[in-house]
């Protein structure tokens, strides 16, 4: 059986090094880039399992990485900034990131994201197949994996699908913060939890609405959400 594959983007010798040593332990062939448009030929070429991806990259950053990477490939994409501004994670989310780490970070942390990761299949947050729902203008077709608002098709990532088909199968239910990251993460998640309220605003983007103005999603404070059609 071939060994899985990691791409790591940085441009910084000591870093790349540091994970290059810790995905090895984890049993990866390693692939390096330290530029965007060189980052973006090898993983088209190559079909990554995961994405090791600096924010602060020269000439294309992080963020268009990401995007470009994500148009034709499901690796898991795994970004790390220096940076502590939220926006930066929150716009690196939205073009289709699976999870962020801030420098300075240990291997250690890093290592049991990406042993998280493997352990949940990546299409963990699709469900068994199941009737069209449909509420008003919304209709979401859970076994294409189709989800329409006012007859136009929505570009939602596999996790932003996922809450929605979850928090939709269940109207007026409310879920957790821990049931949410059970369901759509897997069990083995590891990482802040913070990470639903960045998939979860991207989510309401998309079906336009916004947290002070809910048309569907509406937040329990310090519990979690629940679909409200």
């Amino acid at each position: 059986m071939s060994r899985p594959r990691a791409l790591v983007v940085e441009d910084s010798p000591e870093f790349m090094l540091l994970c290059r040593h810790l995905l090895e332990k984890e049993g990866f062939d390693v692939l390096v880039a330290t530029d965007g448009i060189a980052a973006v030929e090898i993983a088209q070429r190559e079909n990554p399992d995961i994405a090791i991806l600096d924010l602060g990259l020269p000439g294309v950053d992080g963020i268009e990485v990401c995007r470009r990477i994500r148009q034709f490939t499901d690796a898991y994409i795994v970004m790390v900034t220096g940076r502590t501004d939220e926006v930066d994670k929150i716009v690196g989310l939205s073009v289709g990131a699976d999870d962020y780490v801030t420098k300075p970070f240990s291997p250690r942390e890093l290592a049991a994201r990406i042993q998280a990761m493997r352990r949940r299949p990546r299409a963990a947050a699709a469900a068994p197949s199941a009737a069209i729902r449909e509420y008003g203008p919304l209709r979401i077709d859970p076994d294409v994996r189709e989800v329409t608002v006012d007859g136009r098709v929505l570009d939602l990532t596999k996790i932003e699908f996922g809450l929605l088909d979850l928090l939709s199968s269940a109207p007026r239910r409310t879920f957790t913060r821990n049931q949410l990251l059970e369901d759509v993460w897997g069990d083995n998640w590891y990482g802040d939890d913070h990470i639903i309220d960045v998939h979860v605003g991207n989510l309401r983007k998309k079906l336009g609405e916004s947290a002070s103005t809910p048309r569907y999603i509406r937040t329990l404070r310090g519990v979690g959400y629940r679909f409200e059609p």
